[in-house]
């Protein structure tokens, strides 16, 4: 073993030396295996009978009985004629006591030259250590794959995220917390679809690559075909595709898609994330509202087993009815201003300027102000679920206007710990008015250099007759983020986007 890996002591930090002559150790290690007919590499398959869990859960009933595992080593304490190691596989740790006289010596001399992170198959009986510790008695041993590369000492410690994002397969290994964290963002993904098919939504797939920059405030990434000679683009929604779907006959439908911005990276923000989005034909958003708090307190359950979640120190309750506002009562609320008392965007450009909220000077609407009034104010507020709804139109070019109050529109989005979590609307469906937005959205886009387009074919789509439609969406990412107690997208990403180092 590794000198300074085969103890439980404190572990040294190694230096850059230290591990070049660790690492040449290791590959002479290999080339004598490879010389003596025993390239570990040549292993294609062992025979397990139980993971770690499963001996450790079961102890009684296994108590005495032959095993067969396999994992990687993670610790190793040398008595001389007897060792211990922590074997990790899938499902966690177990310890495995060796001792000559039981694997024989030379089987023991050849185990005393392998190394932290090689991974071996043991044979074995369970029992319990006189200090009570669970453990498999090994009877025989196999090297079946070598580790080259020395593990990281203290890697969970270490404050470098940037090599723990770039080198997750280490994370992995080391931190079985982060592995955790992955089990749990599958098993959300496996309970998203497992409530929804049970109401009856079809999941869908949708292209990735589109043939037009729409209109949407997301920049797109930019690809080539080379058969079509044309620029495509990878999709920053799967909206406009799955309200096509309803104009076909779909009633309910959901896809839980990649999605891809062009656009900075933050915390909250990847490059590439996940959305779910459903659509459902002959509902509103207030609708989407009930569907949304049902998925939502759903999880919460069963992912962390009740309605009152810790998220970075703020109890959550998801359990309790959701607080609704529209967004004018949210803005008078929390920064006591009203909207009512705007009667032009110049008096709305006052109240914003009186109170140092940024807006942009360009598109300084009452609309817009509102918006702005609510990022400034109010958002930070909202720690406790709430849907803050009726949204004004500037701001919500596929969503259906208020008939009663025009300027505004039917939509939500919905807050958790100071996160915005998803969105969701009375679907516009009406093409005459889809189309004017539509061109709004192209020039605004077109004056910031963009090669924008309106989407004539989802027009024509609206043309033959949607009918009244909720849809509501939202970022997978930032739910798994909330469940696992995971402050940044990063962490609930296994690969998240990296600028290269060199």
């Amino acid at each position: 073993m590794d000198k300074l890996n085969n103890t439980n002591t404190e572990p040294q930090v190694l230096s850059e030396n230290e591990h070049s002559e660790l690492v040449k150790v290791r590959y002479e290690k290999l080339a004598a295996l490879q010389q003596a007919g025993k390239d570990p590499f040549h292993n294609t398959r062992w025979e397990r009978t139980h993971l770690a869990k499963d001996i450790i859960d079961n102890f009684d009933s296994l108590d005495g009985q032959a095993v067969s595992i396999a994992g990687r080593i993670m610790t190793c304490r040398d008595m001389g004629k007897a060792s211990f190691i922590d074997l990790r596989d899938g499902s966690g740790r177990i310890q495995v006591y060796i001792r000559i006289n039981d694997v024989g010596e030379e089987s023991y001399e050849e185990f005393r030259r392998w190394d932290t992170g090689d991974i071996i198959g043991a044979e074995g009986t369970v029992f319990r250590t006189r200090r009570g510790e669970i453990s498999v008695h090994a009877t025989g041993l196999k090297l079946l794959s070598k580790s080259l590369l020395p593990l990281p000492d203290k890697y969970h410690g270490l404050k470098d995220t940037d090599t723990r994002y770039r080198q997750r397969y280490i994370d992995l290994i080391v931190n079985p917390d982060v592995k955790d964290t992955f089990i749990k963002r599958s098993k959300i993904i496996s309970l998203v679809r497992k409530f929804l098919d049970a109401k009856g939504y079809l999941e869908v797939d949708t292209p990735v690559l589109h043939t037009l920059e729409i209109g949407a405030a997301a920049r797109p990434f930019k690809t080539y075909h080379n058969t079509l000679d044309m620029e495509l683009y990878l999709r920053i929604e799967t909206e406009l595709y799955l309200k096509r779907l309803i104009v076909g006959g779909f009633d309910k439908v959901y896809e839980v898609g990649r999605i891809f911005r062009n656009e900075g990276m933050s915390v909250k923000h990847n490059p590439e994330f996940t959305s779910v989005e459903l659509y459902e034909a002959y509902v509103d958003y207030k609708d989407m509202m009930d569907i949304t708090e049902e998925l939502f307190v759903f999880l919460a359950r069963e992912v962390c087993g009740s309605d009152v979640i810790m998220y970075q120190g703020e109890q959550i309750d998801m359990g309790s009815r959701w607080e609704r506002l529209t967004m004018v009562q949210a803005v008078k609320k929390y920064a006591g201003v009203d909207f009512a008392d705007w009667q032009t965007d110049e008096q709305a450009q006052k109240a914003a300027d009186a109170h140092h909220v940024h807006y942009e000077k360009n598109e300084a609407t009452k609309g817009h102000i509102l918006a702005a009034f609510f990022d400034a104010f109010v958002e930070e507020k909202l720690i406790q679920p709430t849907f803050i709804y009726d949204y004004p139109v500037e701001i919500s070019p596929l969503a259906k206007r208020k008939a009663d109050n025009p300027d505004f529109t039917e939509r939500f989005e919905f807050f958790i710990a100071a996160r915005e979590m998803g969105n969701a609307f009375s679907e516009l469906n009406d093409p005459i008015d889809q189309r004017h937005r539509f061109e709004e959205q192209v020039r605004a886009r077109r004056a910031q250099g963009a090669n924008a387009q309106v989407d004539e074919d989802f027009l024509t789509a609206l043309e033959y007759g949607m009918p009244p439609t909720g849809g509501m969406g939202f970022g997978l990412d930032r739910l798994v983020m909330l469940l696992t107690d995971n402050y940044s997208i990063r962490d609930v990403l296994l690969f998240p986007t990296m600028k290269p180092k060199d």
